[in-house]
């Protein structure tokens, strides 16, 4: 009797009694609104230092390029929505699936395009030129950036040569990028089309050691890049491109890869919060390795896994009264498809010639009321189809045989929430930049 606790495995020994993720996550009661909303106004913030100032991303010197604080955001989002997503991608067939998504992305997205290309460019150019003679024939006219740009591909970063005189403009004969954050989208679509395909297969629900397989695979290139890099500060490695696909346009790989990776740790982390310990000393430790890393050295091989495991323990430890922020009114991804613009007409306007805190609290305003306008009028409505009829598959994303998605009702009875949470935006700093900003 006296011996059995010391046959114990010291890891079980270690984990017993620990609170896990899927104890202290509730559906109803979590910060990730907040947390989303949060690392939208990061990517504005760290956005002002090349778009006011012309500098570098805010943290790139210090973290010697591999954290700056748009990246950190951009690889947070990632995990968020791998996190979310997947739960969504277990409770509905793929069609309704894909069409929540469709829904939560494409209808903002193409208003905001609209906007952009026939109200805010001819007013920029108006602005710049006090004409508007060659603005609409331009070969990089506002109709061209419609078309290349309505799925994702962000194919075209200008509009009829606008934007030449603002601090992330100057140098670019063709003109400044209109929004320059929009690039994540066509790799957050991406990781929606990877989850489909698992959840078709039932990987998700009938072989989720697949997904640790796939994960660890994943994995294993960015150790691979890591080791054939030149010190502790190793950035992606380059591994050329997919494409150009019709409409899509060319994807990196290896934002392929990393990106697919912050996702997939939020996704592994859903499928398995039942073995994710999740207490505060843990988070402290993460919290340390992530500063560590990314001034250091090792953030992609270290320090993104431990910042996936800090934001979900925030999700679940922030206090309640944060919870709420978010939920009902969810501006995050207003924020992601509309600062690029604003910073930039703020930029072109005023610049920081009344101080930086001034440009800073201008752009956000902009932004903060744009995004609102966006929730409201587009977005909320939009996802009010979410519940429309589509066809029924021989499949669902758990498996089981043709019956129908979980009606709001019966969502409500299984623990999860009947409005299906949006995907969290991919927001970016513009790490694709069509111009190297120098410090």
């Amino acid at each position: 009797m006296g011996e059995a606790p010391l046959a114990q495995p010291l890891a079980a020994r270690f984990g017993r009694g620990l609170p896990t993720l899927a104890d202290r996550f509730d559906p109803r009661a979590n910060s990730i609104g907040l947390l989303r909303m949060a690392l939208a106004f990061a990517v504005l913030v760290a956005h002002c230092w090349p778009l006011a100032l012309g500098r570098s991303m805010l943290g790139s010197s210090e973290t010697m390029r591999q954290a700056d604080v748009g990246k950190l955001a951009v690889y947070g989002f990632f995990v968020l929505s791998g996190f979310l997503i997947t739960s969504s991608a277990l409770r509905f067939s793929a069609p309704r699936y894909l069409w929540h998504r469709a829904l939560r992305i494409l209808p903002a997205l193409w208003v905001c395009l609209l906007v952009t290309a026939l109200v805010v460019a001819p007013a920029i150019a108006y602005y710049e030129r006090g004409t508007l003679d060659g603005f609409w024939g331009h070969p990089q006219g506002p109709l061209q950036y419609l078309r290349a740009n309505w799925l994702f591909a962000m194919d075209q970063w200008t509009i009829s040569g606008i934007l030449r005189d603002v601090p992330y403009g100057r140098g670019i004969e063709s003109g400044g990028p209109v929004n320059g954050s929009l690039w994540t989208l066509r790799y957050e679509v991406l990781c929606y089309f990877m989850l489909a395909a698992l959840a078709a297969t039932a990987v998700l629900a009938r072989a989720r050691g697949a997904m640790v397989l796939l994960l660890l695979g994943v994995y294993g290139v960015i150790i691979e890049d890591f080791v054939r890099g030149d010190g502790l500060a190793v950035l992606p490695a380059k591994h050329g491109v997919l494409g150009p696909y019709p409409v899509v346009g060319t994807f990196e790989k290896h934002l392929v890869i990393y990106l697919t990776f912050a996702f997939l740790l939020g996704a592994v982390a859903k499928l398995y919060a039942h073995r994710v310990p999740m207490t505060g000393w843990l988070a402290a430790l993460a919290a340390v390795g992530v500063a560590v890393t990314a001034r250091v050295g090792g953030f992609y091989v270290v320090g993104v896994p431990l910042l996936a495991f800090l934001l979900l323990y925030l999700a679940v430890g922030l206090p309640r009264w944060l919870h709420s922020i978010g939920r009902k009114r969810d501006y995050s991804y207003g924020v992601y498809i509309y600062a690029f613009p604003v910073q930039q007409v703020v930029a072109l306007l005023i610049g920081v010639r009344y101080g930086f805190v001034t440009y800073l609290a201008v752009s956000s305003a902009g932004t903060l009321v744009l995004a609102a306008l966006s929730w409201h009028l587009v977005e909320r409505p939009a996802m009010s189809l979410k519940d429309v009829v589509v066809p029924l598959p021989l499949w669902r994303g758990d498996g089981s045989p043709a019956g129908g998605d979980l009606g709001p009702e019966r969502a409500t009875r299984a623990g999860v929430s009947a409005t299906d949470a949006p995907a969290p935006p991919a927001v970016a700093a513009p790490a694709l930049q069509p111009v190297e900003v120098q410090g």
